[in-house]
């Protein structure tokens, strides 16, 4: 007899990109009764990659089965982790950051850590890379809280700036009625 769980788990996934692999995933998931919280999917250099957070009454061991068939016939790889989660207990980000600079080992780290140093809690970034092989532009869009206001940013930001690197830090005005 299997244990039974109500914890949330993290599902992660990633694959080839193809057709239908969120629709294939999320129906495995509900035909086993799962409840599905916040997710974040995309595509990464011809890859498809999924974090799902995953509620459900199987065992750990009986949700990853239920779903085996599918990642199998997908061709992906996949992991659950146990989480502890908490939904609806969202910060709101307050400012939005967007970098652009040749793509040089270290720009994220450099920019980041800045970020950091300047009391900037970062909630999602995105990255990619433009350009050409030979001269590639690395891209980020980064949000977050600016716990010391946007001048302190600004201002931990310069030594990223005067490595040639364009950043633009922009006030996020959200409208909640």
């Amino acid at each position: 007899m299997s244990k039974q769980s109500n914890e949330w788990h993290m599902l992660t996934l990633v694959g080839q990109d193809k057709p239908g692999i969120v629709a294939q995933i999320t129906s495995a998931l509900f035909r086993t009764g799962a409840q599905l919280g916040e997710a974040s999917m995309m595509r990464l250099g011809g890859n498809f990659t999924i974090m799902l957070m995953v509620k459900s009454g199987q065992s750990l061991n009986e949700l990853e089965q239920s779903i085996a068939p599918v990642v199998a016939a997908l061709e992906l790889h996949s992991s659950f982790q146990s989480i502890n989660a908490s939904l609806h207990q969202h910060e709101l980000p307050n400012t939005r950051i967007t970098v652009y600079g040749a793509d040089r080992a270290g720009i994220v780290a450099d920019t980041t850590s800045c970020l950091l140093d300047a009391g900037f809690n970062i909630m999602d970034l995105a990255s990619d890379v433009a350009g050409d092989e030979a001269d590639p532009i690395y891209i980020m869009h980064i949000e977050g809280i600016a716990q010391n206001g946007s001048e302190a940013i600004e201002t931990a930001l310069e030594q990223i700036k005067i490595k040639g690197v364009n950043i633009d830090v922009t006030p996020i005005d959200i409208m909640i009625a």
